[in-house]
C-alpha cells in the first residue's frame, strides 16, 4: 500500500515538471486532419461551385482554427485549466463544419461540358466527414486529458502547501 502510495506521489511530483505531451500532441494530430480535409477541399476544381464566399469563409476559419489549436496546444502543456474549455470549442466547431461546405458540396450537382457532375463524389464526401471527425476527436480528447492531469496537479500542488504549512507551524 505505502508503495502505491509513494508511485502515485512520484507520479504527480514529475508533473510539476514534465509537459503534458498527450494533449499537446493530439492538438497537433487534429491540425494535420484539418490540413488534409482542407487540402482535399481546395484541390477540387469542380466547375465553378467553388468560387463563391463560403469557400472564403472557410479558408479563414481554417487559418483561425490552426492558429487557435496551435495555441492551446501550448497551453495545454503546462497544464493550463482554461485551454481545455477553447479545445472542447474547436472540436464541437469541426463536428458543426460537417455540416456545412462538404455537405452542402456532396449534394450539389454541376453542369460541366453539358453534362451533370457532383461537386464532391462519395469517396471526396467521406475522406473529408472522417479528417473533421478525427480532429474533433483529437481535440476532445485532448481537452478531457488535460482538465483530469490539470486538476490532479492543482490538488496535488495544494496539498503540498496545505503540507507545508503545517510544517511550518
Amino acid at each position: 500500500m505505502t508503495r502505491a502510495m509513494d508511485d502515485r506521489q512520484i507520479r504527480m511530483d514529475r508533473m510539476r515538471y514534465v509537459k503534458n505531451t498527450a494533449s499537446s500532441r493530439l492538438c497537433y494530430l487534429a491540425i494535420l486532419m484539418n490540413v488534409l480535409y482542407f487540402v482535399s477541399i481546395y484541390q477540387s476544381d469542380v466547375g465553378s461551385w467553388y468560387y463563391q464566399m463560403l469557400i472564403g469563409i472557410s479558408i479563414v476559419y481554417n487559418l483561425l482554427f490552426m492558429l487557435m489549436a496551435f495555441l492551446a496546444s501550448e497551453g495545454v502543456k503546462n497544464y493550463k485549466a482554461n485551454y481545455s474549455w477553447m479545445l472542447y470549442g474547436l472540436g464541437i466547431g469541426q463536428i458543426i463544419r460537417i455540416f456545412i461546405l462538404p455537405s452542402m458540396a456532396h449534394q450539389a450537382v454541376v453542369k460541366v461540358n453539358n453534362a451533370e457532375t457532383l461537386v464532391m463524389g462519395n469517396g471526396q464526401y467521406i475522406r473529408c466527414v472522417l479528417y473533421l471527425l478525427i480532429s474533433a476527436g483529437c481535440l476532445i480528447a485532448a481537452a478531457w486529458i488535460n482538465q483530469s492531469k490539470s486538476r490532479a496537479l492543482a490538488e496535488y500542488e495544494q496539498s503540498l502547501s496545505s503540507h507545508t504549512a503545517k510544517e511550518a507551524a
